[in-house]
């Protein structure tokens, strides 16, 4: 069961992934969105970055369907998907979150940190910002928002957190 903001925001989120509009989303738009997100750092899917981004992507999706039965080739329309989110990711709490979207987020931290450290500097930041279709102009203080120790740079748990925060309407910083 999920509030009107919860709701909302998985309602946003599936639109984004139903780019044709017909009300049904399948494994193709997880596919869809990770190549996007690829095209955008410049990165090519046979990469160990690629790879990495396409399995959490595509394991997101093949989670949700397998806990809904939705067979290969299968899709969903927005109650379903808002049910299944509700479920899986947010009636679960932290536990959700790290099962179903801490491996998305991980690999998309791998693909925008340039320096290597594990953390994602403002930057780096912007980058992600861009590369999710987001304006960039709210890079800065979106970064400020998430950066809950003030150390400059954003760990995977931090984005984590900034996820399940704009899923409680805590935060208005869309991620993913």
């Amino acid at each position: 069961m999920t509030n009107s903001v919860q709701a909302e925001r998985l309602q946003r989120r599936f639109e984004l992934w139903d780019r044709d509009g017909d009300g049904r989303i399948d494994r193709s738009d997880w596919d869809e969105e990770a190549q996007r997100i690829l095209r955008a750092f410049d990165t090519a899917p046979s990469s160990d970055r690629g790879a990495a981004v396409l399995t959490a992507y595509l394991g997101m999706w093949d989670y949700l369907a397998g806990h809904a039965g939705i067979e290969e080739g299968g899709s969903i329309n927005l109650d379903q998907f808002r049910e299944l989110a509700g479920n899986q990711v947010l009636a679960r709490g932290a536990e959700g979150f790290d099962k179903v979207l801490r491996p998305t987020i991980s690999s998309i931290v791998g693909l925008c940190d340039t320096d290597g450290d594990g953390q994602v500097d403002p930057k780096e930041f912007r980058s992600w910002i861009r590369a999710i279709g987001s304006p960039e102009e709210t890079a800065e203080t979106a970064f400020a928002a998430i950066d809950a120790d003030g150390d400059g740079k954003l760990t995977v748990e931090e984005l984590v957190q900034a996820v399940h925060k704009y899923h409680t309407g805590e935060l208005d910083v869309a991620l993913l």
